[in-house]
């Protein structure tokens, strides 16, 4: 009514048009300007909201990315710290050699079949990912690797995270592969060897590289071990990183030692410090569950620095993926094996003590083969009559007492490895470290194959 009255003093009573533009004024303009006000309002608030929830998502992903590179820099500066700084107790101040100090905790008994590890890019070291930008720290990997982790797209061309890549010279102690190429190469200014699955390996193929990754990954790091700095899992080639020891293996080392312009000399200090290293790291594989079944100088690896590491473990992993001991898998070591393993029962712990002091046998004569006089089919009845190794020339009473220890013929009453360490290392101390070692005959090679009863067959150095 109060409005029908003021529209009356404004307007005559015949003036319609008056009356039209007042209602039209109150119902329609006013009531939609305040609409548009109150839905611009509204907008207004809610684009603040969203603008303050995004800057607070991104400083909180800020700080999650931040403590997480700091986390992986530590746990990096920390295995770093634990591989390198330790000094193992067979090292003397005046001895030219690095070493480390064994980690004695027992370990946990880990198989590769109930414990698989999925791998994606370069895990380490951290920070180095030039090709996925993506790092996952090979230490929480707890996954068995699948076929969905192969990629799709494949080339030819090694991945453009390492520099100075060259194909890795073939040697005696190098077994030929189908499946992968060796390559030297540099990360993060480092010597690396590159071990790349070739484009023609199938699905079962590439499932067992993956799964040799995992297994490497989950024995875990060890000063004697050679460490493996990541595995490119993502995008092909697959490529599994490992650190170059210089002087590669051992049995190549030791013929070069037998040289006269040798760059490094053999002594009976070296052997005593060398078998100490070998032997703490054959401990440990032990420790984890894993027999490794071909101990020998071909299955060693050697340092600038001439630290000796334990390799060869592609044995030990199809054991441990099989869940099987098996036999000797190759005639051509018959003459490293434990006379048990000779007759068809499985390799154990105690069968690897064996094969280690065939091991000092090899160091000791600067690369001979074992019962070099003794067919390999005429072995086991050699041993089984009470023979043995014989004492070389080179070699001490002392380290001959080790061998004999180690090659008793009743597994049961051969030397425990902790037993073996502990003699190592007080031989250690009054071994002769100025007596040169020398071997009046030169390496053949065709003499050392007919020897070890090998033929053409090669050695298991290198993975």
């Amino acid at each position: 009514m109060a409005s029908t009255a003021s529209n009356n003093t404004v307007c005559q009573q015949s003036d319609t048009i008056c009356f039209i533009r007042e209602y039209q004024l109150e119902v329609i303009v006013v009531p939609a300007l305040l609409i548009s006000t109150t839905v611009l309002t509204l907008l207004v608030i809610c684009l603040c909201m969203c603008c303050r929830n995004q800057e607070r998502s991104r400083a909180r992903h800020r700080h999650h990315s931040s403590k997480h590179r700091q986390t992986h820099t530590q746990r990096h500066t920390q295995a770093h710290h634990n591989t390198h700084h330790n000094t193992h107790p067979l090292h003397q101040p005046k001895t030219h050699h690095h070493t480390h100090h064994r980690n004695t905790r027992p370990q946990p008994r880990t198989r590769t079949h109930n414990n698989k590890h999925h791998l994606h890019g370069i895990d380490a070291p951290p920070g180095i990912n030039p090709l996925e930008h993506e790092e996952v720290p090979m230490t929480v990997q707890n996954r068995r690797p699948t076929q969905a982790a192969v990629p799709l797209t494949s080339t030819e061309r090694p991945p453009g995270g390492f520099s100075q890549v060259t194909a890795l010279p073939a040697s005696f102690s190098m077994k030929p592969n189908d499946t992968a190429s060796l390559y030297r190469g540099r990360m993060d200014s480092r010597d690396v060897v590159l071990r790349m699955l070739k484009e023609t390996a199938d699905s079962r193929e590439t499932q067992n590289f993956l799964d040799f990754a995992s297994f490497l990954s989950a024995l875990g790091p060890h000063p004697f071990i050679p460490a493996v700095l990541g595995v490119v899992s993502v995008q092909r080639p697959l490529t599994l990183v490992v650190e170059e020891l210089k002087n590669r293996d051992l049995l190549g080392f030791l013929w070069r030692c037998r040289q006269e312009n040798s760059v490094h000399d053999m002594t009976e200090k070296r052997i005593f410090i060398m078998a100490g290293q070998v032997a703490t790291a054959l401990e440990y594989l032990h420790s984890k569950g894993y027999v490794h079944g071909k101990v020998a100088a071909r299955s060693i690896l050697v340092g600038s620095d001439l630290t000796a590491k334990l390799w060869g473990l592609g044995s030990a992993f199809r054991r441990a993926r099989s869940s099987s001991g098996g036999a000797v898998e190759d005639m051509e070591l018959r003459k490293w094996q434990a006379p048990e393993v000779l007759v068809g029962r499985p390799v154990s712990p105690s069968s690897d003590v064996w094969s280690f002091g065939i091991l000092l046998y090899e160091m000791v004569t600067l690369g001979d083969p074992p019962f070099a006089d003794i067919m390999a089919t005429d072995l086991v009845q050699y041993l089984q009559r009470g023979n043995t190794l014989k004492r070389p020339p080179t070699c001490s009473t002392s380290l001959y007492a080790v061998i004999r220890s180690s090659c008793h013929w009743n597994p049961q009453r051969r030397a425990p490895l902790a037993e073996l360490i502990r003699v190592l290392r007080a031989g250690e101390e009054s071994a002769n470290g100025r007596t040169v070692l020398r071997v009046p005959e030169p390496h053949n090679l065709e003499r050392y194959t007919r020897e070890a009863g090998i033929g053409q067959a090669f050695s298991y150095a290198v993975l």
